[in-house]
């Protein structure tokens, strides 16, 4: 990853921390380029700082952003629920 890339990164993920709530698509449509492994990387690792330096608020929005987003990606595929039999 480039720091000109990690850049880009950051400035979608300061985008979807200051956008109202339920922007946060319109976001990541307009960024599409930006949608990648990546992404994900760098929004769990801005999670991890914001956990660590009192702002769990912003750290579990990012977390929530960054699994949908690997799911969608196939990086993080959800996993079925399995029902014991009893």
């Amino acid at each position: 990853m480039t720091a000109q890339r990690e850049d880009l990164y950051m400035e979608v993920i300061n985008q979807l921390l200051a956008c109202p709530n339920g922007k946060e698509p319109e976001i990541l449509d307009s960024n599409m380029e930006l949608i990648d492994a990546g992404l994900v990387q760098t929004m769990t690792k801005v999670a991890a700082y914001f956990a660590h330096h009192d702002n769990p608020d912003s750290a579990k929005f990012l977390v929530h952003v960054a699994r949908e987003l690997a799911i969608q990606l196939g990086l993080f595929p959800e996993q079925p629920t399995q029902q014991l039999e009893t």
